[in-house]
């Protein structure tokens, strides 16, 4: 049997090594800000062209599951995240590690990125056929509405009231505006600057406001958690009760965002958080500190992983970018996406799958071994941590595209990021703006190209009318909380 055949081959030496290597690198370069899983996937690729496929694969795998995990550590110690997927994380992460529970949010984010990694990894090798053309039903009106759908979050992660809320995510989509119009060619608010023609670059956007801003923020206190922390007592930290329901929720989003071409783990982790949020009976703790909110986020933004390589494997089609960058792996050793890699080439395939479920253990033991030292950075004092965030953050920025105008891009968001804080808008409802801005525009425009103007074509799919539903539940119910408590409020008066 294939299968089994595979599980021998990924049993060896070699590609244990490989997987654990690829793992814990992806640990390390998830945890530093603007060096994203893509980046990693994308350098590795000419590296392995040396090695065999199954353990090239291997570890370029075990590098996109860590790197996966591996943003939550940063953005839940330091409000850093380390690759945009983790920026739902950082919203409930910080404020419990300046509550001294650092550790137990680590604690929950390893367990929630395990479980959305594996399930995600069980139904890729069961199912992916058919969930591939699942995918397949998905057009141009449907990505509009997924990303409208997401767009009906910036009421749930905004903690400063509904209109700032809203008016946080239209400042996001103000900005998502800035260069050149897809479908026309137009140029959009540039200004006569060359760097701006093809938008705002987001990792520096991302870096500046949830980075440096924290920094700045930081720098009235002493460190970051005030309170002892005692490792002891971090390794004997149990898992909260009540959470499996919103790793169960995340796991369910993430896999299926995961699966529809050109979405990411980011959408799928501020979906996921999303729905959270309004599921949840302790509503009024998130932004302060909810680990339902980490939960979700987690399991969703890692449950991408074996999502996005369902449309990969079976129709050449990448999931986002990060599989995009694996497409090239694969492409390199000779194996063309679609039915041959299942049978053909069945071992190496199904050996790859299987190397990802180790990855996933991987990063389960060193995230619950280290959890309590990681935790530690709580008490760094702040003038040591605000020097080496900064230098990391400025790095970072130039990196992604060897640009000094991206330093300042990201200097400009963080001091503009940190005054919009301190008026009470919603830097993630911003953020949320910036990633879906561009999705909802470009499936607006091209499905009334399609329908020649009519907006029937929003409403003729079964999958957009599941999506209308969606998005009328998501937007109901935090409206009439805000009635209910402005009613309150008035009666008071």
């Amino acid at each position: 049997m294939i299968i089994l055949d595979a599980l021998h081959a990924v049993m060896s030496i070699n590609v244990l090594t490989a997987v654990t290597i690829g793992s814990i690198s992806g640990i390390i370069i998830g945890g530093m800000p603007g060096l994203t899983a893509t980046m990693a996937v994308a350098l590795l690729i000419p590296i392995t062209f040396s090695f065999s496929p199954l353990i090239g694969l291997s570890l370029m795998g075990g590098v996109y599951a860590g790197a996966m995990y591996g943003g939550s550590i940063a953005a839940i110690l330091l409000s850093t995240p380390g690759t945009p997927a983790a920026a739902a994380t950082a919203i409930e992460g910080y404020p419990l590690t300046k509550q001294g529970k650092g550790g137990l949010a680590l604690k929950v984010s390893v367990i929630a990125s395990f479980i959305g990694g594996t399930f995600s990894v069980v139904v890729l090798l069961l199912v992916s056929p058919l969930l591939a053309q699942f995918a397949l039903k998905f057009g141009p009106p449907e990505y509009f509405l997924l990303a409208l759908m997401g767009l009906t979050g910036v009421i749930s992660v905004s903690s400063g009231g509904l209109a700032k809320g809203i008016m946080s995510g239209l400042i996001g989509l103000i900005i998502a505006l800035i260069g050149t119009d897809a479908m026309s060619g137009m140029l959009r608010y540039t200004f006569g600057v060359v760097e701006l023609y093809e938008g705002v670059s987001f990792m520096p956007a991302l870096i500046g406001m949830f980075s440096i801003a924290q920094m700045l923020a930081l720098t009235s206190e002493k460190r970051i958690a005030n309170d002892d922390i005692d490792l002891s007592s971090i390794k004997r930290e149990k898992m909260p009760k009540g959470m499996a329901p919103f790793i169960a929720l995340g796991t369910a989003v993430g896999t299926l965002v995961g699966i529809i071409p050109g979405e990411g783990a980011t959408i799928a982790a501020f979906v996921s958080y999303n729905m959270a949020k309004q599921k949840s009976k302790f509503k009024k703790l998130f932004g302060k500190g909810n680990p339902e909110g980490i939960a979700a986020a987690e399991s969703g933004n890692n449950a991408c992983v074996g999502g996005s390589l369902v449309p990969l494997l079976t129709l050449g089609i990448p999931g986002n970018t990060v599989s995009a960058a694996l497409m090239g792996g694969l492409m390199i050793q000779g194996l063309i996406p679609g039915p041959e890699l299942f049978t053909k080439y069945g071992q190496i395939t199904y050996g790859f799958i299987l190397s990802l479920f180790i990855a996933n253990i991987v990063f389960l033991i060193v995230g619950l071994f280290f959890a309590p030292y990681f935790a530690r950075i709580a008490l760094i004092p702040a003038s040591i941590l605000i020097a080496a965030i900064s230098v990391f953050a400025v790095i970072g920025s130039y990196a992604i595209n060897n640009s000094m105008f991206d330093v300042g891009l990201m200097l400009t968001f963080a001091f503009g990021g940190f005054f919009l804080d301190k008026l009470g808008f919603s830097l993630s409802a911003i953020i949320l703006g910036m990633i879906l801005g561009p999705i909802a525009e470009s499936g607006f425009a091209q499905a009334l190209t399609i329908s020649g103007g009519a907006y029937g074509i929003f409403f003729a799919s079964v999958p957009a009318k599941i999506l209308w539903v969606i998005i009328v539940a998501l937007l109901v119910q935090p409206l009439i909380g805000h009635y209910r408590s402005r009613k309150i409020k008035n009666t008071a008066s």
